[in-house]
């Protein structure tokens, strides 16, 4: 009589990950581990900090803050839209992230446009990293997270990209009065945090991932897009659910 093996839940849990947010899987990895110089090694801050399952967090919130700007909204709306290409978005952001940080290079348009994406990413990157991430950078590896990045930004079209915190601090302080909470922000806010396209516990595990990218916009955001701030829910329940989701996350993609 044969004995069913039953499937490994690390392999299982990697597999849908993975082919969620890469899409073609096999086929990116091919693409960014193919034979030529790298940008980066494993101990810079921006390997380390790209690598970590806290991306999932910074991406959700990266895409928060990127709806604020109505230029950058309005350019995924003609694309495709997020409620049409939910997946395509996520896939599209992870695979030009991988290519920059891991493999051997890729271009884009206009630079105040590109720069705004540019440092909504890095600051939620940074941020998710820093509260739910392994480990966490020093001050001085922050800033090389910064410069690093810049310089992948510098070469796609981003003018004087910030080179440390303080300075990418100041740039989205900079674009703060064009930044606006219009009914279609929130509309993808909406498909963001509460009608994201899961079902079971596949959107509860998602739920879980927005609630913590949520815990760690800054106030201002979270202003525009209507969002309640629960500072003890948030620090007492969510950040230490979300953390553990992340160490679930490092587990499966480990294999």
């Amino acid at each position: 009589m044969a004995i069913e093996t039953l499937p490994n839940p690390r392999a299982t849990i990697a597999k849908a990950v993975r082919d969620r947010i890469a899409g073609d899987f096999e086929r990116q990895h091919a693409e960014i581990w193919r034979e030529g110089e790298r940008w980066f090694s494993e101990q810079d801050a921006i390997w380390r900090v790209h690598a970590d399952a806290a991306m999932f967090i910074g991406a959700i919130r990266a895409l928060l803050l990127q709806a604020l700007h109505p230029v950058a909204l309005q350019a995924v709306v003609d694309h495709a839209g997020f409620r049409r290409d939910f997946w395509g978005r996520f896939q599209r952001t992870s695979r030009y992230l991988a290519l920059t940080t891991y493999g051997s290079p890729y271009a884009a348009d206009d630079p105040h446009l590109l720069m705004w994406v540019h440092v909504a990413e890095v600051d939620s990157f940074l941020r998710a990293f820093q509260v739910f991430g392994a480990e966490k950078l020093t001050s001085a590896e922050a800033d090389e997270y910064v410069r690093q990045s810049g310089s992948v930004a510098a070469r796609l079209g981003v003018l004087d990209p910030p080179n440390t915190v303080a300075e990418l601090t100041s740039v989205m302080d900079g674009y703060l009065p064009e930044l606006s909470g219009s009914g279609a922000a929130r509309e993808a806010s909406d498909l963001l945090l509460v009608h994201p396209p899961f079902a079971g516990l596949t959107r509860a595990g998602y739920h879980l991932l927005a609630a913590s990218a949520v815990s760690i916009l800054p106030p201002w955001a979270r202003t525009e897009l209507r969002l309640p701030a629960l500072p003890i829910t948030e620090r007492a329940l969510i950040r230490p659910l979300g953390r553990s989701a992340m160490h679930t996350l490092r587990w499966a993609l480990s294999e």
